[in-house]
């Protein structure tokens, strides 16, 4: 996986593809890795050039690995150092402006990227979004940052036990084989390292949706219906909130649809940029640039 040192770190980063730009920003704890299972293929095969890449302190290569509380990168930083590592991401590779899709902390990342430098995106997909916290959101928060002040780890199996309350959708639980998968995976992964605690301490946010008024890039909020963690009423909040954004809801999924529901999420970012990415942007890099 190549890297390039971006924003006082080194960030890793893949590159699929021909065409127009997507950079897809994953959510907080998980690796850009994710989007290739469903999203990337699907991006490619449309004729998109997709770019993901590590948030910082998030690399399996060990670089910058999360389990370095020492490292700069797994520690201490503010939703700014995020944005400020795919504005450095974009501009290092000549994709500007790019279509630009994130979801959860990927998609609070990419909303902020469009308010700071809207010269950097094109277009904007967010995907289980929200603009604010709630009163429940902002007891989770406190709750996770008092664990992890308390140093406390809890057990693997109680771990995924809770991830799947909370970011699936009950409506999959008929299905017990691959309900136990699912089960499976959550156990396996390792538990919240600095980086990812240092991720859970940028929420609660505060409430952004006035400044959202003032993204003028076009924009789709995809929310997902079952989700408990951004339920499709904050996502209707920010889409609201953005002048001229679309909005809608895919069923049958919760706060991992990407995952979930690949095949919908899909259409619905492909229909989008179709829609909004115009023909003759394609921003292919030069060849020293692809690796």
């Amino acid at each position: 996986m190549p890297v390039i040192p971006v924003n006082g770190i080194r960030l890793a980063y893949r590159d699929v593809g021909d065409g127009p730009p997507v950079v897809l920003i994953m959510g907080a704890g998980a690796t850009g890795s994710a989007w290739h299972l469903h999203q990337v293929p699907a991006l490619a095969a449309a004729g998109h050039r997709a770019i993901t890449f590590d948030n910082r302190g998030i690399q399996p290569d060990g670089l910058n690995g999360p389990k370095d509380p020492d490292d700069p990168a797994a520690r201490g930083f503010t939703v700014h150092d995020l944005v400020a590592d795919v504005a450095g991401l974009i501009t290092q590779l000549d994709l500007a402006p790019s279509a630009v899709v994130g979801t959860s902390l990927g998609a609070r990342v990419a909303a902020e990227l469009a308010l700071t430098r809207p010269d950097l995106v094109g277009a904007l997909v967010l995907m289980a979004a929200r603009g604010r916290s709630d009163p429940l959101h902002t007891a989770l928060s406190l709750a996770e940052r008092e664990l992890d002040d308390r140093e406390i780890e809890l057990p693997p199996r109680y771990r995924a036990v809770v991830k799947a309350l909370t970011e699936l959708s009950p409506r999959g639980f008929a299905d017990e084989q691959a309900l136990t998968d699912w089960l499976e995976v959550f156990e396996l992964a390792p538990p919240p390292g600095p980086a990812v605690c240092a991720q859970r301490r940028l929420y609660p946010m505060p409430d952004r949706l006035d400044a959202y008024r003032r993204i003028d890039a076009p924009c789709h909020v995809i929310a997902f219906a079952d989700d408990v963690m951004a339920p499709p009423a904050v996502g209707r909040e920010v889409a609201a909130a953005m002048p001229g954004a679309s909005f809608e809801v895919i069923e049958g999924c919760g706060h991992l649809g990407y995952l979930e529901r690949p095949e919908a999420v899909n259409r619905a970012l492909l229909e989008f940029l179709r829609a909004s990415v115009p023909a003759g942007t394609d921003r292919s890099p030069r060849k020293e640039n692809r690796r």
